[in-house]
């Protein structure tokens, strides 16, 4: 198991430079099966989420080459639809992969996927969409997926799930007819998946809408792909900026819309930055910061939710920020009841925090945070004790780096180059 070793109380600052969206390349690798030819995607993230992934490929005959952060697949010898359990349980998105061989093969079999516990992260929405399209499912000790032919038909998905959305979009670019997807997610990674699979020849109209609507192709081509930049990870590094008093300069920071969404609660926490005509986020030292409150200066409530609302995957990150800023802020967890369950981790490093139930805290600050030992129970809440550490008297210890490393590339070489001081131990 290895751990990261961070001396607290060095500034982040310089120039970063972000990686492609986590959330878009896995369903983006597993689109490759909807077609014979070659798809090269460029800006990968080199995480290990996305090798899980490209070995998932490889186990079933995708010919796969890398260079640098740009793949190229081709699924043109597919050897057999059956995945390795192991594999599967090692990533979330192994479900992915049924829509593209169900709807080009006619078949997968798939074994529960793994990922972070968060909560519960059902597959119901899957099912019933791959079911209405004429999939027909078994369950026992793995997902037996099987169909002649899909159909178009209308689908109202029972919640608005990322990864439901997304293969069920997969399958319906080989369904004969029309498909409409209400409830469907939004987030700018389903976006990006859609101008992907526009690119190799379908037919799909209302993206960053929840009504998506997709005519049915004989056959899908090659296409080449640049990944958008990672917001999440942009979000994340502007936090450990902040905190340890350091400013960044973020040259192709990726769709002004998605940072505009981010800055609106970043502002609440008391963070500014720019963007200017090339692109490019600047974001200056901030000290003094001060919580804004609501009409009459009442607490502020942060609430995460499906988009445009505030990614889930920045709440760890922000809550952390919170412990640095001057004010009361109550945060509402809405989408997984385990995601809380880490600020006991920063309670320990000295930050004033209230839990009140699974799905909402609230965060008094600015609190001196301690170094001490922990341990990393999923991707963003390991990324928040490493932004607490880097901000922290003294030196952390954090365990389970692993689970870091499956949504960031090689943090602790990033995180150096920009003043910090931690070290990898095995």
């Amino acid at each position: 198991m290895a751990k990261f070793r961070i001396q607290g109380g060095h500034k982040i600052h310089g120039t970063f430079l972000p990686k492609g969206n986590k959330n878009a390349i896995l369903p983006m690798l597993a689109s490759c099966l909807l077609t014979d030819e070659i798809i090269t995607l460029k800006n990968i993230p080199l995480i290990e989420d996305v090798m899980v992934m490209l070995d998932l490929l490889k186990s079933i005959g995708v010919n796969v080459q890398r260079t640098d952060h740009t793949i190229t697949l081709q699924a043109s010898a597919i050897n057999g639809t059956e995945l390795n359990p192991a594999l599967c349980a090692r990533v979330r998105t192994s479900i992915l992969l049924a829509g593209p061989l169900v709807a080009r093969h006619g078949e997968a079999i798939i074994y529960p996927p793994g990922g972070d516990v968060i909560g519960r992260r059902r597959l119901d929405t899957h099912f019933h969409g791959l079911n209405a399209l004429g999939v027909d499912i078994k369950i026992d000790e793995s997902y037996h997926f099987k169909s002649p032919s899909l159909k178009g038909t209308e689908i109202l998905l029972d919640e608005a799930s990322v990864t439901a959305t997304e293969n069920i979009l997969m399958a319906a670019t080989l369904a004969a007819g029309k498909t409409i997807i209400y409830n469907a997610a939004c987030e700018p990674h389903v976006q990006d998946l859609s101008n992907l699979l526009n690119a190799m020849g379908a037919s799909i109209k209302g993206i960053g809408t929840n009504r998506i609507e997709v005519d049915g192709v004989e056959s899908l081509h090659g296409a080449e792909h640049y990944v958008q930049p990672d917001y999440i990870e942009i979000g994340s590094f502007i936090t450990a900026a902040v905190v340890t008093g350091g400013n960044l300069v973020i040259p192709n920071a990726g769709d002004r819309k998605i940072l505009n969404i981010m800055q609106r609660t970043y502002a609440r926490l008391g963070v500014q930055w720019e963007i200017d005509d090339k692109g490019t986020l600047n974001l200056h030292s901030q000290t003094d910061r001060i919580i804004q409150g609501d009409i009459g200066n009442e607490t502020p409530k942060i609430e995460d939710g499906i988009w445009p609302a505030f990614p889930s995957d920045l709440m760890s990150v922000a809550i952390v920020l919170a412990t640095q800023t001057k004010g009361t802020t109550l945060f509402f967890e809405k989408m997984f009841e385990s995601r809380m369950y880490f600020v006991d981790h920063l309670m320990s490093m000295g930050a004033n925090i209230i839990q009140c139930d699974p799905h909402r805290v609230v965060v008094v600050g600015p609190t001196k945070l301690s170094g001490n030992v922990l341990t990393s129970p999923d991707i963003r809440a390991g990324m928040a004790m490493l932004i607490a550490a880097c901000c922290a008297e003294g030196e952390s210890l954090i365990n389970n780096a692993e689970v870091i490393d499956r949504g960031y590339e090689s943090i602790e070489d990033r995180l150096n180059g920009l003043g910090a001081h931690m070290v990898r131990e095995e």
